[in-house]
C-alpha cells in the first residue's frame, strides 16, 4: 500500500529538518576545532572568554586563562600539576583589579604532549612566547615549586623587560639535587623513587604524593579529600613522559646564574615544614642570592601553601603587587 501524499510530505520534512540540525551540529563542532588549533606560531586562538591557546616554535600548543582587567600577575605551577592550581590566588586578584594569566606548561593540563622539548630553557621559551604574544608589560611573575624555576630561567634567558616584579613560593631554586656546588642539597635518590613511583604506578604516587605536598601527615593537619582529589586529577592530566622528564629539571636544574640576574623587587615565600622542597636549601638560599630579595617564612607551612594557607598569601601577594 502506497502511504497518502501528505504523510511522505511531512516523512520528507522531517529528514529534511534533522539533516540540516545534523549539518549545523557539525559545522559548530568544525568551527570549534579550528578555533582551538590555531594557524601558526606565536598566535593566540580564544577559544572561549577569558582563556585560548598559544603555539609556541616547536608547533606545541599551550593552554592559558586570562581573566579581569588591570596590572598583570602571571603564573608558573609546580609539578605535575596546571595552572588551575593557582586558582585561589586567580580569583582573588581578579576580584581586586588585576589582570591574572596562567598557562598550563607543556605537557601538562590542557596543553599538547609533545616526546621533546621537555625542559627548563623550553619551559622559559614557552612563557616568553606567551607574554610577548599577549603584549604583557610590567607584570608580575609568580611561580610556585617547578613553576618558581620556570620564572627564574624566564628571567636569566629573557630579562625583565616585561616584567616589574617577581614572586617565588616554595620554589625549587637555586638547586634541589645534592652536588659538589650544593652540598646540602637532597641525594639523587630521592629524585630516582620518584621516577621510579610515576613509572611503576603514577597515579598511586600522585595519590600518596599529595598527603605530604599539603602536610597533611603532620599531627593536628585536617586533611581534605577534595583537595587530595584535585591533585591527583590535574596530575593525571599530564602526559607521562612529560611528567617523568620534568623531575630531571625541578631537581637537577642549577638556576643560581638565573638568580643572580633578577634586578626587579623580589618576593620570596616559603614554608617553614615544606617536605617537598626543603626550606634552607632553596626558599632561604634563593633569597640570600637575588640582589635585596624579600623573605617571608610561613610557619609550619607545606608545600602546597598556595591552597592550605591561601588567604595568608593572596593578602601577601596583593601587597606586594601595589608596592
Amino acid at each position: 500500500m502506497t502511504p497518502p501524499k501528505t504523510a511522505l510530505s511531512r516523512r520528507n520534512m522531517l529528514i529534511g529538518a534533522a539533516v540540516s540540525a545534523a549539518g549545523a551540529g557539525l559545522a559548530a563542532v568544525q568551527a570549534s576545532a579550528n578555533a582551538a588549533t590555531p594557524a601558526a606560531a606565536g598566535k593566540s586562538s580564544v577559544v572561549a572568554n577569558g582563556g585560548g591557546y598559544i603555539v609556541v616554535a616547536d608547533g606545541t600548543r599551550i593552554h592559558y586563562k586570562d581573566w579581569g582587567t588591570g596590572p598583570a600577575v602571571v603564573f608558573s605551577h609546580g609539578w605535575p600539576l596546571q595552572g588551575d592550581a593557582w586558582e585561589d590566588q586567580m580569583f582573588f586578584l581578579a576580584a581586586h583589579g588585576y589582570r591574572v594569566i596562567a598557562h598550563d606548561r607543556r605537557g601538562h593540563g590542557l596543553s599538547s604532549q609533545p616526546w621533546g622539548g621537555n625542559d627548563m630553557d623550553t619551559y622559559a621559551d614557552d612563557l616568553a612566547t606567551l607574554l610577548n604574544t599577549l603584549d604583557i608589560k610590567n607584570a608580575m611573575l609568580v611561580g610556585h615549586s617547578t613553576g618558581g624555576g620556570e620564572v627564574a630561567r624566564y628571567i636569566g634567558r629573557h630579562g625583565t623587560k616585561r616584567v616589574a616584579r617577581a614572586v617565588l613560593v616554595g620554589a625549587v631554586p637555586p638547586q634541589m639535587v645534592k652536588s659538589a656546588t650544593n652540598p646540602n642539597g637532597l641525594p639523587m635518590s630521592v629524585f630516582d623513587g620518584i621516577r621510579s613511583g610515576v613509572q611503576a604506578d603514577r597515579s598511586q604516587f600522585f595519590k600518596d604524593l599529595s598527603t605530604p605536598f599539603y602536610g597533611y601527615n603532620r599531627p593536628g593537619a585536617k586533611p581534605s579529600q577534595g583537595v587530595r582529589d584535585t591533585f591527583w586529577a590535574q596530575g593525571m592530566q599530564c602526559g607521562l613522559k612529560n611528567a617523568y622528564d620534568c623531575i630531571k629539571q625541578f631537581s637537577e636544574t642549577d638556576f643560581t646564574a638565573d638568580l643572580k640576574k633578577f634586578d626587579v623587587p623580589t618576593l620570596v615565600v616559603h614554608g617553614s615544614d615544606d617536605q617537598i622542597v626543603p626550606i634552607d636549601t632553596a626558599g632561604k638560599a634563593s633569597a640570600k642570592i637575588i640582589k635585596n630579595a624579600k623573605l617571608i617564612v610561613y610557619e609550619g607551612a607545606p608545600h602546597g601553601l598556595p591552597t592550605t594557607h591561601k588567604d595568608r598569601l593572596n593578602a601577601d601577594l596583593l601587597a606586594f603587587a601595589k608596592g
